[in-house]
């Protein structure tokens, strides 16, 4: 072969290779360092609600590192980058443009609904992959997720109230975020079918003091009083009631948001045991979890928290999406494996994705707390499995 030769056969191998990289980097307008994929995680890794979003930042951890282990994505191994959204709607589309306008090709999160519904439609129209967090149903349709929506979980609420508790009053301390007052108002209309009164009072995000509302709701002698908040605010006015009324019949109900270990912690055993929880099992208590449960205490030296189960397989089946697909970095392809999720064994178990992005067999079960300070599952309605 010539010299001349050998030069144009370089020329071309050199436009291959590059033409492949730009196909593969044009994706979204996002790639990774060769040699590295990245993607992000987006929580509340400060503020009120950061042991919540430091679990689900070890998830997505363990997960990434698991994969890394087995080889990555064709041997290219993943690099994970955080985004700090603080659970505030303020500053939601601030951070996914900095993920957006970083190297990530997916995102894990976020978590507060309220940051979501403003947040995610920038992550889809710039074609990052979100396995997102959020329960909201208005989110239904940007991403995917592995973890319960409201419409799964208001009807277990409901079953559960209805029929343990016969109620005829029910008063409600409502956090006004998108999540939470969604959730008081699904209920509200459930129960008034059935010819509950139901009261909301809505409480403000930045109160140390929930007494005056505690008393308020208490004041028309409810059969039950509803928490639809976060749970720094649940543990407050759990406190708070067993302080105000100790010796008061109205039962506690707290949504889905407040099951976290630092309700606990915070409220204190005694004031946590007069509520029950809508929820999900514990790490501990998903019999798929015991290796999770196993890992993630050997790295981080600390028991799992209640989510990061959930950003863990959220992980995991978008590396999966990547497997099946070929490719990481091309969203409509990645998305479409994503949703052909079925059966999948993770640590929260079977996993199956419906063509809107949901996973129809939630599952969602009604919790209390033990003397021990843990919790339990105590009914399990069969309607999500």
């Amino acid at each position: 072969m010539t010299v001349r030769n050998l030069a144009l056969g370089a020329a071309i191998l050199a436009a291959g290779v590059l033409a492949t990289t730009a196909s593969a980097q044009s994706v979204g307008g996002n790639s990774s360092t060769y040699g590295t994929i990245t993607i992000a995680y987006e929580g509340p890794l400060t503020g009120d609600q950061a042991a919540n979003g430091r679990d689900m930042l070890r998830g997505v951890q363990l997960a990434v590192r698991e994969y890394n282990a087995a080889g990555g994505f064709y041997g290219r191994k993943v690099r994970l980058v955080k985004a700090n959204d603080k659970a505030n709607p303020g500053i939601a589309k601030s951070v996914a443009r900095r993920v957006i306008n970083g190297p990530a090709v997916a995102v894990v999160g976020p978590y507060n609904s309220s940051v979501g519904i403003l947040n995610l439609p920038l992550y889809t129209r710039a074609r990052v992959v979100p396995v997102q967090m959020t329960s909201t149903d208005d989110t239904t349709g940007k991403g995917v997720t592995v973890q319960p929506k409201n419409s799964q979980i208001s009807p277990v609420e409901y079953d559960f109230i209805q029929t343990q508790w016969t109620p005829s009053k029910v008063s409600m301390l409502v956090d006004p975020s998108a999540y939470t007052q969604s959730m008081a108002d699904r209920l509200q209309r459930s129960l008034e079918k059935k010819g509950v009164l139901v009261t909301q009072i809505p409480i403000s995000e930045d109160q140390t003091d929930f007494t005056p509302q505690v008393n308020q709701a208490l004041a028309n002698n409810p059969t039950a009083v509803y928490l639809s908040t976060y749970y720094p605010q649940g543990a407050a006015i759990a406190k708070a009631l067993e302080a105000t009324a100790p010796g008061h019949p109205a039962k506690c109900f707290a949504g889905l948001a407040n099951q976290d270990p630092a309700f606990i912690s915070q409220a204190g055993i005694s004031a946590s045991r007069r509520c029950v929880f809508s929820g999900v099992p514990t790490p501990q208590q998903f019999p798929t979890a015991k290796a999770y449960v196993r890992n993630y205490t050997r790295a981080f030296r600390r028991a799992p928290g209640t989510w990061g189960t959930f950003t863990y397989d959220s992980a995991k089946i978008l590396f999966r999406a990547w497997n099946r697909a070929g490719t990481a970095f091309d969203y409509s392809k990645v998305l479409a494996q994503l949703k052909k999720t079925t059966n999948y064994r993770g640590a929260t178990g079977k996993i199956t994705i419906n063509r809107v992005g949901n996973r129809p067999n939630v599952p969602v079960s009604i919790l209390n707390v033990d003397a021990d300070g843990e919790f339990n599952v105590v009914y399990t309605n069969r309607r999500n499995k």
